[in-house]
């Protein structure tokens, strides 16, 4: 770039060096390096499809319908079992981190729970309520509730204890205490908490769709398996990948928006 004048180099490096721009090149040297070892017929179609195929098979899916009810199915059910989890895990999480008697009879038990993979429920929740969606609802809430519930509880025991003591000094009351010291300052945290834990709501719907389901992505990906259609096997994973891509963004953007101040 020694041609471009100073002020247009300069301009020109920041667009380069931009977060979007270094996450969009990443993605499309990935697609690239794929294309070029699909075209060389090193391996055969059926192991490696190319990036075409899979566009292709998309286009098919898309049309018929099936794409759209299988990415419908698993984003309810994500939303129904994380929602259900953070709904439990905010209030006894703060609880937890505000009050030391009830933290130490839980916390044991909670972080024994949690080293318990949320998979080894599957057959016993399908022997209390079946194959219908209620288990893959509870299979995501038991999967996530634990870690939320106590990575909020450690956020709160981080809050600096100076804050507390200067609003109790200044006539606060608990209610105080909580909406106003507590939950501002705990607000980053509990949204990173989210957005780190829906990677793991998104692997266990998965999960649970690839064991008993009739629609959802993992469905979807079991039945390519089943026809050896490792151009939809594909597919499947490159959505999945998006929405999860998408989701990430999105708790990223809210953090930005809702919590500017600590951002």
């Amino acid at each position: 770039m020694p041609f471009l004048p100073t002020i247009w180099r300069s301009r020109l490096r920041r667009l380069l060096l931009h977060p979007w721009s270094l996450g969009v090149t990443g993605i499309a040297l990935l697609l690239g390096l794929w294309a070029l070892v699909a075209s060389l017929d090193i391996l055969d179609p059926l192991f490696l499809p190319t990036p075409g195929a899979v566009l292709a098979a998309g286009g098919e899916e898309v049309a018929n319908g099936d794409l759209w009810r299988d990415i419908s199915a698993s984003v309810l059910r994500v939303i129904g079992g994380f929602g259900l989890s953070a709904l439990v895990a905010l209030p006894l999480g703060i609880a937890m981190g505000t009050k030391v008697s009830l933290c130490r009879l839980l916390e044991p038990l909670l972080a024994l729970l949690r080293y318990m993979p949320a998979p080894a429920f599957i057959p016993l929740l399908i022997i209390y309520f079946g194959v219908g969606e209620l288990p893959k609802v509870l299979l995501i809430f038991i999967g996530t509730l634990f870690f939320n519930t106590l990575m909020i509880m450690d956020a709160v025991k981080f809050v600096p204890r100076e804050l507390l003591e200067t609003t109790l000094t200044l006539g606060g009351r608990k209610r105080d205490l909580l909406l106003r010291v507590i939950t501002p300052y705990i607000a980053p945290q509990v949204l990173d908490a989210f957005r780190i834990n829906m990677a793991a709501a998104w692997n266990l719907v998965i999960v649970a769709e690839l064991v008993a389901a009739d629609s959802g992505l993992g469905k979807h990906i079991t039945l390519a398996q089943r026809f050896l259609r490792t151009d939809q096997i594909f597919l499947g994973l490159i959505v999945i990948g998006l929405i999860g891509l998408l989701i990430d963004l999105s708790f990223r953007m809210l953090m930005r928006r809702s919590c500017a101040w600590a951002t």
